[in-house]
């Protein structure tokens, strides 16, 4: 499918507004037929047939009709504007719900730059050209027709002579389109890469500041932003190529005119008034003409942005539903990994994972330490469908999760993850976000839990207090025990908390352990919980304990069991063993 096949239904759908403001359109066009003709006959019956009762009579036809075509001028733009924006609405909601379906993997390898440029700049470009390029075009084909038409029916020499520059018009814009499409492409690349850099610092901005690089980076976005300068550069050297030809046809006509007409009128074969309402009908072919090399310039920008955005919507899903699987009821909790293996589409060649294989029955809580890098976090994702194993079996109550209906099995997972992400909302807005009808009680127990109430409590309005942009204005901690509350406030079968108490000190992590073992794990709820953690003191209680050294499995067991094994887990307990907290 082409990008303009496409694209084509978000027109149709408003086909009849655009095809009733195309016939106002129409009809506003063989009226300004009207007015050089009374201009012609003002001459010929008025100033020399000498009936000046007439004049009054063909001045208020001329009155009549320009107030006529303000009126209904102003209906159609009104109707294409709000037309085009009803179409651009729609796209960018379409833009939008794809970004949300999208997997893990479309992500890991679009930069958020790219992904902004398409929902703004491209998508404004269509906008212009759905507002204006879509009537202007045709209506400007239409009145240099209609003027041909007119002014052939007057006298056909004249009208010849006044051709003369089309097919130096025509070839000029087809010249033109073809230099245009590649210079806009790179336009929308060079914007694209100059919104990444863009966004990247404006994201990273402390750590700019904290090692003194804002002469670095100020560097680098110069050089994105000097590369997108040289493209539109180049865009403009190609528009002022062909802009003095355009101009320099039109600018003939009026002397095409008058020395053919003036010469016609002296050797007695045009009448003044014919070649006087010719002379009205002058700016029909000046007018189009002019606008061509603009015309031109919208459809291939609008071309260049219909591909990009195009090219980001054709992207398939490769996680999704299947046909077949309808919404169910909330997963139960049972867990269970059969020779498992995984790696990354951008690093084909390495294995996260290799043969995993475990079982986590309803209600336990399962623990998994390792080295950084070693798959913890990638091992997690793959339970609730973020990434597709290579091979082997992800099972959630003995059914594959490539069966599942996406939300169904996801509503009954939470997941506090290792990197925090809080919203420009409410403390109250952040925690029940997977929640947003929960009850304060709900709320404030989640925040108990997670050993957040207090500080909360402390701010000035309380939960009402709005958290910036990705929690700026909260510490670490602060950020990872919101995240958490948030993830128990779900009320989930099943739970995967993944470091979340990293940027906490050790007797903060000590009260956030003994809230969970009392109010979560313990709760007979029969809630599977997956602990991801560094400080083994995290998962010493957990029923079992997976090992994982560069994605492999290499020991299972309760905190006796693998103590007893001499092995990783026991050297990284005495390791950490006199920093734990008194009776951990």
């Amino acid at each position: 499918m082409s990008a303009v096949r496409w694209g084509l239904p978000y027109m149709l759908r408003y086909k009849w507004r655009l095809i009733f403001g195309q016939m106002i359109n129409f009809i506003n066009i063989l009226l300004s037929l009207v007015n050089p003709l009374m201009a012609g006959l003002i001459v010929a019956n008025v100033i020399e047939g000498g009936q000046r009762e007439l004049l009054m009579r063909y001045l208020a036809i001329m009155i009549s009709i320009t107030l006529y075509r303000s009126i209904t001028r102003y209906i159609f733009l009104v109707l294409y504007e709000t037309t085009s924006q009803k179409i651009i609405f729609n796209l960018r909601q379409d833009i939008y719900h794809k970004l949300h379906i999208q997997n893990f993997r479309w992500f890991d390898k679009n930069r958020v730059g790219d992904t902004m440029s398409r929902m703004t700049g491209d998508v404004e470009a269509l906008r212009h050209f759905t507002a204006f390029t879509i009537y202007a075009i045709p209506e400007n084909i239409l009145i240099y027709v209609a003027a041909v038409v007119v002014m052939a029916l007057i006298n056909v020499p004249l009208t010849l002579a006044l051709l003369i520059t089309t097919p130096i018009v025509v070839y000029s814009a087809i010249k033109q389109a073809k230099e245009l499409h590649p210079a806009f492409r790179e336009v929308r690349e060079q914007f694209s890469n100059l919104n990444s850099v863009c966004s990247e610092n404006i994201g990273g901005n402390r750590v700019v500041k904290a090692f003194t690089k804002e002469a670095y980076e100020t560097d680098k976005f110069t050089v994105a932003n000097q590369k997108f300068y040289d493209a539109n550069m180049n865009t403009a050297r190609v528009r002022i190529k062909y802009f003095p030809i355009m101009e320099s046809c039109a600018a003939l006509l009026p002397l095409i005119l008058l020395l053919v007409g003036g010469l016609m009128v002296i050797y007695g074969r045009l009448e003044l008034w014919q070649m006087v309402t010719v002379s009205g009908y002058l700016w029909m072919l000046n007018n189009p003409t002019r606008m061509l090399i603009w015309s031109v310039a919208d459809i291939q920008n609008a071309a260049t942005s219909l591909d990009k955005v195009y090219e980001m919507m054709r992207q398939e899903i490769e996680i999704a539903s299947p046909e077949e699987a309808l919404p169910g009821e909330k997963v139960r909790g049972d867990i269970e990994f059969k020779n498992v293996s995984f790696r990354y589409s951008f690093e084909p060649n390495s294995e996260v994972l290799k043969d995993i294989s475990f079982t986590a029955k309803q209600g336990q809580t399962v623990g998994i330490v390792g080295a950084t890098g070693s798959g913890k976090t990638t091992l997690m994702a793959l339970i609730s469908r973020f990434y597709d194993a290579n091979s082997g079996e992800v099972l959630v109550d003995g059914k594959n999760v490539k069966e599942y209906h996406l939300p169904s099995l996801r509503k009954g997972i939470a997941y506090a993850m290792q990197d925090v992400f809080l919203y420009s909302d409410t403390v109250e807005g952040n925690i029940a976000f997977a929640a947003p009808d929960a009850p304060m009680e709900v709320i404030y127990d989640a925040a108990e839990i997670a050993d957040a109430h207090e500080f909360v409590s402390a701010m000035p309005e309380g939960y009402e207090t709005i958290v910036g942009e990705r929690g700026v204005g909260l510490s670490g901690g602060q950020k990872q025990r919101i995240s958490l509350a948030r993830a128990i406030a779900a009320e989930p079968s099943v739970l995967i908390l993944d470091d979340v108490t990293s940027a906490v000190d050790m007797e903060t992590e000590h009260r956030i352990q003994e809230a969970l073992a009392e109010k979560v794990l313990k709760s007979g709820t029969a809630r599977t919980t997956f602990i991801v953690a560094h400080r083994l003191s995290s998962v010493k209680d957990a029923d079992f304990i997976l090992v994982l050294e560069n994605g492999t499995i290499t020991e299972r067991g309760n905190h006796d069991e693998l103590l007893a094994k001499n092995g990783y887990y026991a050297k990284l307990f005495e390791e950490q063993r006199g920093g734990m907290p008194h009776g951990a």
